[in-house]
């Protein structure tokens, strides 16, 4: 190997490694941002966030995720209420109080139109397979959620890599209908969960992990 191939070849391995270093610092280094900056984000990087959410792995390659983009303010304040409507109506059934009920749907109206940017994240069963007993099917559906859930961690991570913050709400898994009403979307589109993304006001919350050993469980 001559000494310019040498050189050439350390500078690459170089290159590889601080890449893993950022790759990893990207994984560890994001957080949940719950209020953001008045300002809309670039459509360059919009397409950026989507690119990786659609390049999210899912079972059977059968890509079942689908993503409703809401930027304009009446539309976030549609879905915003429709999910307020649900959620109040829930609580006050299980006969939490009135006033605490209220506080959250007034919090979860804020988080949403808050947002320049937020991702409605779907489940569309459509392109997956379909079985005629309902132990494969669960188990099908359970694939697709799956689906979902590594996209919207994409969406997550690709935001933070590009200096954005973001936050992922479940809230739509409690009203899948009323989110499919209030935004027009096809109905058999099934609302799993939804990222909001902007530019982030303030560092969010210190994170708070368990250990890894105590997580992981091997086999002897």
């Amino acid at each position: 190997m001559t000494q310019t191939a040498a050189v050439l070849e350390c500078d690459l391995q170089a290159a590889g490694a601080d890449l893993q270093r950022a790759v990893l610092a990207n994984l560890t280094g994001r957080r949940s941002i719950r209020r953001y900056l008045p300002r809309p984000l670039a459509e360059a990087e919009v397409e950026e966030i989507l690119h990786a959410i659609v390049w999210a792995p899912s079972a059977h390659n059968r890509q079942p995720v689908r993503v409703i983009r809401l930027e304009a303010m009446p539309w976030k304040t549609r879905l915003a209420q429709a999910m307020g409507e649900r959620l109040r109506a829930d609580r006050l059934r299980d006969g939490d109080c009135a006033e605490l009920v209220e506080q959250d749907v007034r919090r979860s109206f804020a988080r949403i139109t808050g947002a320049p940017l937020v991702l409605v994240l779907c489940m569309d069963m459509s392109p997956t397979d379909h079985y005629p007993d309902a132990r494969r099917q669960n188990a099908e559906r359970t694939m697709a959620a799956q689906s979902v859930a590594a996209a919207a961690q994409n969406g997550l991570l690709a935001a933070h890599a590009l200096g954005l913050g973001a936050c992922w709400m479940c809230g739509p898994l409690f009203c899948p209908q009323a989110v499919v009403e209030a935004l027009n979307a096809p109905r058999h589109w099934e609302p799993q969960l939804l990222l909001t993304i902007g530019h982030p006001a303030n560092g969010g919350k210190p994170p708070s992990r368990h250990a890894a050993e105590t997580m992981v469980w091997r086999p002897d």
